[in-house]
């Protein structure tokens, strides 16, 4: 193969967003791969976060505050069934679906998780009174994140 075709398949692929290419002519074949030796850095980088997060617990130490924490969840935890956007109120005019203090039955809708554009509706798994709301409005939540703590 001509280096001169050899080149521009190179430019090609570094112009383009694709990461590998190959091209058999006759008995003659090039495979061009880019990034290849870029994922194992990658995977290097992870080892010292790893190392990274066990200093982190010692740091973390001041239990008391994570011990608050979970003297507060002393009721009913409602997680996030979805990773989303989380909307206390059907829309940014409208009074929130629950706040502190209030009754709420299994089933009342509690907040909006909007995922991919959907507004989905989230119902109260279980009865009780609204002890705390662990999320401020607008903000991302992952898959069982905790969201409200009834009593």
């Amino acid at each position: 193969m001509d280096l001169r075709k050899l080149k521009k398949l190179i430019d090609l692929v570094q112009e383009s967003g694709i990461a590998e290419l190959e091209i058999t002519e006759g008995e003659e074949k090039v495979k061009i791969v880019k990034g290849g030796a870029v994922a194992q850095p990658t995977m290097v980088m992870a080892a010292p976060v790893a190392a990274e997060a066990r200093p982190a617990t010692p740091t973390a130490a001041p239990a008391p505050a994570a011990e608050a924490e979970p003297a507060a969840p002393e009721g009913h935890v409602v997680k996030a069934p979805m990773v989303g956007t989380f909307y206390r109120s059907p829309s940014p005019d409208a009074k929130a679906f629950v706040e502190v203090g209030q009754a709420v039955k299994e089933g009342d809708t509690i907040c909006i998780i909007e995922a991919m554009k959907l507004m989905n509706e989230i119902e109260a798994d279980a009865s009780g009174t609204v002890k705390a709301i662990l999320v401020e409005n607008g903000q991302p939540v992952e898959y069982g994140q905790p969201l409200f703590i009834l009593a």
